[in-house]
């Protein structure tokens, strides 16, 4: 049996909830999985306040009964959908401006656990992010090009693929800037509601020359834009240069080709050639952005980072002093 925890950690998104145990050190204890996101709830209860509290006992309360400690959470639990709004801190910010900002969830009379804040930047294309921030603080204690490189005041590039993609700056410990591009979303919208996906139908294993070609089209035609190639998914099927099972890898293709082309002219237009770049995503997603990027940036490596939530949940719960002796004696037991 796993020793007292020392705290629990909570990845609360839309559609998932990750939990970690963790005990003195920042290797966790355990982990328990549920499909119980922010939109789908499994408890039934009168209120959506009381749904959240029944569904956190369900995840957390065993480990809580045993040994009451701190919880810490990260992800859309702290929208305006989820349990607790957390604000959103300005771009700049630092690992220790989220530890001073976290927003206590109370249910009757008593703090269930903590969120830590999303980040914004403002202006005529304003950005947001909630969860990706933990994962960025944590990459860059795991990754040791990412140390080395802020050590010797170097920006480094961090790369969040998913539904929507997340791409940041970080330089001296700072996320200084970030984009979004929504290469997922489009992907599942185009592959399910479209006429591009109409005549899809995958097979079990990739087709990784659609995929390079797709970057291709991407890097030759990115100047007339996404919508101008899009079609390109059809036409090459027609003309018999597309199967019906390779569609889908060309299409992912294109449009990751797109989304670097447009990052190579935003955030990595003002890097230097040496920056390090680290990916933190699924095993599939790091593949297939990997490869993209040794096809468009065949000069860049790039770092794969697994388990980067937990870690940046670790950093930001010892720099708000939960990791404490006070703060676990002073933590109510469920």
């Amino acid at each position: 049996m796993p020793g007292a925890p020392s705290f629990i950690a909570l990845d609360w998104g839309t559609s998932s909830l990750r939990a970690w145990r963790f005990g003195e050190s920042p290797n966790p204890q355990e982990k328990r999985e549920f499909p119980w996101g922010i939109m789908k709830l499994p408890s039934q209860a009168a209120t959506r306040e009381d749904a959240f509290h029944d569904t956190f006992l369900r995840v957390c309360g065993e480990w809580l009964a045993q040994t009451p400690c701190p919880v810490l959470a990260c992800g859309m639990l702290g929208s305006a959908q989820g349990w607790q709004p957390a604000a959103y801190l300005p771009c700049p910010v630092t690992l220790e401006g989220l530890a001073k900002q976290l927003t206590p969830v109370i249910h009757q009379q008593q703090t269930m656990l903590h969120i830590i804040p999303g980040v914004i930047k403002e202006g005529e294309m304003p950005e947001v992010m909630r969860g990706e921030e933990t994962q960025i603080f944590g990459a860059i204690s795991m990754e040791p090009a990412l140390q080395n490189a802020i050590h010797q005041g170097m920006p480094v590039l961090i790369g969040l693929p998913g539904t929507h993609a997340k791409w940041a700056v970080v330089e001296n410990n700072t996320i200084t800037d970030f984009r979004t591009f929504m290469t997922g979303e489009l992907f599942d919208v185009l592959s399910r509601h479209s006429i591009l996906g109409a005549t899809m139908h995958p097979g079990d294993e990739p087709h990784w020359d659609a995929f390079t070609h797709g970057l291709t089209a991407a890097q030759e035609h990115h100047q007339t834009g996404l919508l101008s190639t899009l079609f390109s998914t059809r036409s090459r099927l027609l003309t018999s240069n597309l199967t019906s099972s390779s569609q889908g890898d060309y299409l992912s293709g294109l449009l990751i080709g797109h989304e670097l082309c447009g990052l190579a002219s935003s955030l990595l237009r003002d890097l230097p050639a040496t920056t390090p770049i680290a990916l933190i995503g699924s095993a599939n997603l790091n593949s297939r952005y990997s490869q993209a990027f040794s096809h468009v940036f065949p000069d860049r490596q790039i770092h794969a980072i697994p388990n980067a939530t937990e870690h940046g949940l670790w950093r930001i719960a010892h720099a708000a002093g939960l990791l404490s002796t006070n703060a676990r004696e002073c933590t109510h037991a469920i």
